[in-house]
Parts: C-alpha cells; sequence; structure tokens
C-alpha cells in the first residue's frame, strides 16, 4: 500500500522532474528501485537517467566514489564493489559481490579501464578476449578479436569522446622478434628489437583498426586518466632518453601527443603515477620513506596551471605494519612497486588512497591526519577501480 501511494506521487510529478531526482540517487537506490513495481522499472531504465547521471555530476567519481574491486587472489578472479553511501550500520553489506554472466568464458581478466558506468575487461591469460560491461546492469558484449603477435606485452586504454559520442579500446601491442640458434639454450634466446602496434576498436564497428606504429614505450598498465577526451599514459625511460613523459591520445583525431608534465623534477623517478582530479590531470610524485606530492594542471595543456596542491607525509596502515619487523623497510626497495596510490578526492575534501593493494585510506590535507577505512569482507588483496555507477549502455544516445 505504501508503495502504491509513492507510485501515485511520482505519477503525479511531470517526468523530466522524476527522472532529474532519480538521476541524483546512487546507482545501489537505483538497483533496488527496479524491483519495486513495473512503473518504477520503466522509469529507471529510462534512456535519459543515463544521460542525467553523467551530465548532472560530470565528476562523480572525484567526490562520490563507486569503488570497484578487482580481486585476483587467491585463484579466482571477482569484482566487489564498496557502497561508501549505504546507510546501514552494519559494515559487512557496504561490499558486494558482482556475479559476472560471462564469468565462465574468461575466469581469468584484468579491468583495464573504466567509463560512463562501463568497464573494459581483458583475458589476462592470452590477451585476447575483450569484454565491456556494466556491473550494475549485467549487459556485457564481447569484442571481435584483434591481431595477435608472439611474445606479445599489452597497454590498453578505453575512453569515450564528448563531441563525437564514440567510445574505443585502444590496444598497444608490444611484440618481440627473436631467433634461437642450435648453439644456444632456449632461455638465452635473444630479442633482436622491439616492435610495436597500435590497434584501436571503435564500440559498434566490425573490426580493429590498425594505427601503425608508436615511437613511445609506455610504462605496463592501462591508462590511468581520461581528461578531455584524451587518454594519457607514462613512458618508461631509455638508455638515451631517460626522462619520463606524459603522452596523450586523442580518440578524436586518434593522435598521440606529448602533454606538458610539472616542473618538478620526480617525473624522472621511477614511480609516478597519473590520476583525475575534480576533473583535471593530476601527477602522484614519490618522494623518500612514502612520501607523496600531487600536482594538478588546473588548465588543460598549460605548462604554466601545473600547481603542487597536497603534499602527503609517510604513512604505514596498521594493516601493513603486521608481520613486519621493520615497517619502514616497506619504502626501501623500488622492487615493491607503488606502495600509495591516489584513487580519487573524497565529496568532504579527503583524498582517498590505496596502499600496496590491501588497505584503503582517507587522507585529510587541512589537519594531516589519516584514517583506515575497514570494511568486512574485504578481499585481502585488490585493485581499485574509481568507477561511475550508471545504468548507462553502448546503445544509449549520450548527449554529455
Amino acid at each position: 500500500m505504501i508503495f502504491h501511494k509513492q507510485q501515485l506521487g511520482m505519477e503525479a510529478l511531470p517526468r523530466d522532474v522524476v527522472l532529474d531526482i532519480l538521476s541524483r540517487l546512487p546507482i545501489t537506490s537505483l538497483v533496488q528501485f527496479k524491483y519495486v513495481c513495473k512503473g518504477w522499472r520503466a522509469l529507471v531504465q529510462d534512456p535519459l537517467i543515463a544521460n542525467l547521471q553523467l551530465a548532472t555530476k560530470p565528476h562523480d567519481a572525484n567526490n562520490n566514489p563507486c569503488l570497484i574491486l578487482h580481486c585476483d587472489f587467491p585463484i579466482r578472479n571477482q569484482l566487489y564493489f564498496i557502497d561508501f553511501f549505504s546507510h546501514k550500520d552494519d559494515e559487512k553489506d557496504k561490499v558486494r559481490k558482482f556475479h559476472m554472466p560471462f564469468q565462465a568464458k574468461m575466469p581469468e581478466f584484468d579491468v583495464v579501464g573504466s567509463c560512463n558506468g562501463l568497464l573494459a575487461l581483458s583475458d589476462s591469460l592470452y590477451n585476447d578476449a575483450l569484454y565491456i560491461y556494466n556491473p550494475f546492469t549485467r549487459d556485457y558484449i564481447e569484442l571481435p578479436k584483434s591481431l595477435q603477435y608472439p611474445d606479445q606485452e599489452v597497454v590498453f586504454g578505453f575512453g569515450f569522446h564528448p563531441v563525437t559520442k564514440q567510445y574505443k579500446v585502444i590496444k598497444i601491442v608490444y611484440y618481440r622478434k627473436s631467433y634461437s640458434s642450435s648453439n644456444y639454450h632456449q632461455r638465452a634466446r635473444r630479442i633482436i628489437y622491439p616492435r610495436s602496434d597500435v590497434q584501436v576498436y571503435t564500440l559498434g564497428s566490425p573490426a580493429w583498426r590498425s594505427l601503425g606504429k608508436l615511437s613511445y614505450q609506455f610504462v605496463r598498465r592501462p591508462s590511468e586518466a581520461l581528461v578531455n577526451g584524451r587518454l594519457h599514459w607514462v613512458t618508461r625511460p631509455r638508455r638515451y632518453s631517460p626522462a619520463r613523459r606524459i603522452v596523450s591520445f586523442d580518440l578524436a583525431d586518434e593522435q598521440f601527443r606529448e602533454v606538458p608534465k610539472p616542473d618538478c623534477g620526480g617525473l624522472n623517478r621511477c614511480n609516478y603515477h597519473l590520476a583525475v582530479l575534480k576533473g583535471c590531470l593530476s601527477a602522484a610524485v614519490y618522494g623518500n620513506y612514502g612520501k607523496l606530492e600531487i600536482w594538478v594542471m588546473k588548465e588543460y595543456n598549460k605548462n604554466e596551471s601545473w600547481i603542487k596542491e597536497f603534499n602527503i607525509g609517510a604513512y604505514i596502515p596498521k594493516g601493513l605494519k603486521q608481520n613486519l619487523d621493520r615497517p619502514f623497510k616497506i619504502w626501501k626497495n623500488p622492487s615493491n612497486g607503488r606502495v600509495v596510490r591516489v584513487l580519487c578526492l573524497l565529496y568532504n575534501g579527503q583524498i582517498l588512497l590505496e596502499y600496496k593493494s590491501r588497505v584503503l585510506v582517507s587522507y585529510d590535507p587541512k589537519s594531516g591526519k589519516f584514517k583506515d577505512l575497514m570494511f568486512q569482507s574485504l578481499p585481502n588483496w585488490f585493485q581499485t577501480i574509481v568507477h561511475q555507477g550508471s545504468f548507462n549502455w553502448i546503445d544509449t544516445p549520450l548527449d554529455i
């Protein structure tokens, strides 16, 4: 009876007002509304909802995070979701597991991109299968197969351009031509020289296209920042070109371009990564013993607009101090990789951080205090993807 009265109230309002209200609700509330009645289900599945979600909250991932956790330990890959906006007191209900309808076909996978409520997943064993997936609607498609090379290493990117209204997947393949001689053991085969092939797939098209070779060697991880319709990567230092560069790929004209980097000297160091804060391209530069500087490009592609906005001191979460006789040795071994990763800014101005793929921490720049975020049912090891929860799908006519 209560739902019946609420439905009458909803019907009394203009449809555009109702859709605007619904678009401002957390994605978990919209999922629940689908099961109230047929009328509400039809409302939340209106394609305009996705448009409004993405248009009214363009930087939702920076202040109202929808966190997807990818866990590939110990055996089976899983995706989890942290509901930050759940009003339940029981913390165990804030971590939920997604059940992917295609996982039997691709049990081992990597999350290689997130854009407008959609995830791009790749086969981590063979780099062959690729899926686009909305975890909240469970809609998915498998992309056509692309050209494969022997001994290949792949760097991915996935994004949407607001002018062309097209989604594209970028697959940068680095491969090696090698030979083996009877005079050498197979393990000692030589690498003659690396080659590359840039492959692009526009969602909705019949096949992949090759753009040819790429002169840059990127760090072997997916694009970390989509800003102004451009995907961004960090280059690897080379023998005769040790300086690291920021390189973008324009999803409209499909050209690679260098982007000015902050004048801090730290971008030639071995550890730094990109992020998006308040819609701006940002660089997190590592200092000694886990200290971190966050530089933000306030006006895109203008070198003078880089500003050092945050200084974050060294911190070791409680969960990482366990089983460590000398906790700070974790900072001294460069083989440990990135100890801390900047995820996003929260609505309260705090910075969300991930430590060693094991602990989530919020940092308050005003007080300089850290807080470990504890959730029941949180996997022991995970990679955090800052996601914008939406009912968006590929055939939705986006107008953002």
